[in-house]
């Protein structure tokens, strides 16, 4: 199993759960994605992007790792050229780092591409260091979200039969319209499973 770390340029805040989530991952870093490199502790293999937003100070300190650049008029973020080259590399899962906060449209557009690739049996999930977020496409276990946890599923279809189990209020076989907010702020105890019959969402953990 090759296990990826994609640096993205948006919020991350070093914690022991964050580092044991990156820990042994090889690195491709995104334009200013790279800052995150210092945070975490993480050496990179690959840095990609039209470098619009790493400055003269960060490309000088990382001024070591393989780049490839992009012109700033393309038809991709610099997050999926992150990840594209992470799949070339053979990655099998996928954890991007800095990929919530920022900018809202790249945020929402990577959440599309994890939901992508979760179709296409790729374990990813994206986060912050304070908030992750994990694509719902059939079922998934995270048995090692803290008890107290906050947990909302956010639904980006209608949902059919979705289960939740492992919180203060479980959910069995029910249908949610989109739209809906009956599935925000849940609270895990620790032993959290969400399975779905059909549909597409995004699970947002927010860890105790």
């Amino acid at each position: 199993m090759s296990r990826f770390a994609i640096l993205l340029g948006g919020d991350v805040t070093a914690s022991a759960r964050l580092s044991t989530q990156v820990a042994g991952a090889r690195v491709i870093a995104a334009d200013s994605g790279m800052a995150h490199a210092k945070t975490l502790k993480l050496d990179a293999e690959l840095w990609v992007g039209d470098f619009d937003s790493a400055d003269a100070a960060l490309q000088e300190a990382y001024a070591h790792v393989p780049r490839i650049i992009y012109p700033t008029d393309k038809d991709a973020t610099d997050g999926e050229i992150a990840v594209t080259e992470a799949l070339r590399r053979g990655a099998t899962s996928l954890v991007l780092v800095g990929g919530l906060g920022g900018q809202f449209d790249h945020a929402l557009a990577h959440g599309v591409m994890m939901l992508a690739l979760a179709a296409r049996g790729m374990a990813v999930f994206s986060t912050s260091g304070q908030e992750e977020a994990y694509p719902l496409v059939d079922d998934i276990d995270l048995p090692e979200v803290p008890t107290g946890s906050r947990v909302s599923v956010v639904g980006v279809s209608e949902l059919k039969g979705l289960s939740i189990e492992g919180v203060r209020w479980p959910l069995t076989a029910r249908d949610v319209p989109l739209g809906s907010s009956l599935t925000l702020s849940n609270i895990s105890d620790g032993r959290l499973r969400i399975s779905l019959a059909r549909g597409q969402a995004m699970v947002l953990v927010y860890p105790a």
